[in-house]
């Protein structure tokens, strides 16, 4: 579930991880832009709700809801944490030292004219959405108003040191969303991806996605252009909240995400969210 403005000022996201194998969750959220440090919560050791169908995590120092509204059209998402403040973001990859500061929000998600289930490879659902509500952090009490995604996958291992891949999702200026994920192999361009014209409820699916990536400092990206179908944009990281993965033998996996700004190649611009991930390379 993520989240950027239209100036590009202010996004985050969270995500929820259910590991029942391990009778554990993974939390991730943060707080970003590109005047202000990183504020990010990673906890992967979250007990499991105590009932299966509530999404209420509790840990210490946090305690986070997650409740659908109303199905395929109204989410809403609480939080109430500490975050690690960081002026680095490529600290998390490290041993991050920065400020412990109060970290909240009470964020609602309102569909964008449409559900997207994804094709039959694997069980997976995307929004488009409006978002709306308040964000709390440090001595700050910020009222949101703008856009994003939320998406839910299930039934199927997720390893995040084996394969790499490209997600994105966003809105431009006329209002068209889009979403993608390739990447997945660099001899194949299978990849999903749609278009959401403005005004229209009509998903353009495509089943191949090119993307070209340039890496930066600590390997997180500098930009990356992605292509399917009619679509073709160009992704300018402007702040990211990594997050660094580590396998029980010690293999590690980078996944830095990051608001971007969007540059379509017949000049329309955008925002929203890009992430990429990064398993160990071969040796």
């Amino acid at each position: 579930m993520d989240w950027f403005n239209d100036d590009l000022t202010l996004g985050g996201y969270a995500r929820i991880g259910f590991y029942p194998n391990l009778n554990r969750v993974w939390y991730w959220a943060c707080l970003v832009g590109p005047d202000r440090p990183l504020v990010t919560v990673i906890e992967h050791e979250v007990a499991m709700p105590k009932s299966a169908s509530s999404l209420e995590l509790r840990h210490e120092g946090l305690w986070a809801d997650h409740v659908i509204e109303v199905p395929n059209e109204h989410m809403s998402i609480n939080l109430e944490a500490f975050g690690l403040s960081l002026d680095d973001p490529a600290e998390v990859y490290h041993d991050p030292r920065g400020e412990v500061v109060p970290f909240g929000f009470e964020l609602d998600f309102i569909t964008d004219r449409g559900a997207y289930q994804w094709p039959p490879v694997t069980p997976r659902y995307e929004i488009p959405c409006r978002v709306q509500g308040q964000i709390l952090v440090g001595d700050e009490r910020i009222e949101f108003d703008g856009w994003g995604q939320r998406d839910h996958s299930w039934g199927a291992a997720r390893d995040w040191w084996a394969m790499p891949w490209s997600w994105t999702a966003g809105r431009l200026e006329d209002g068209e969303r889009w979403h993608s994920a390739g990447g997945f192999s660099p001899n194949n361009e299978w990849g999903v991806g749609y278009e959401l014209a403005a005004g229209s409820q009509e998903f353009m699916e495509s089943d191949r996605v090119q993307i070209d990536i340039d890496e930066g400092r600590e390997g997180m990206p500098t930009g990356t252009r992605t292509r399917f179908g009619q679509f073709d944009v160009q992704f300018e990281p402007i702040a990211f909240s990594p997050v660094l993965l580590v396998h029980p033998d010690g293999r590690e996996a980078r996944f830095p995400r990051a608001m971007a700004k969007v540059t379509h190649a017949d000049g329309r611009t955008g925002g929203g969210w890009i992430e990429w991930n990064q398993p160990p390379k071969a040796t």
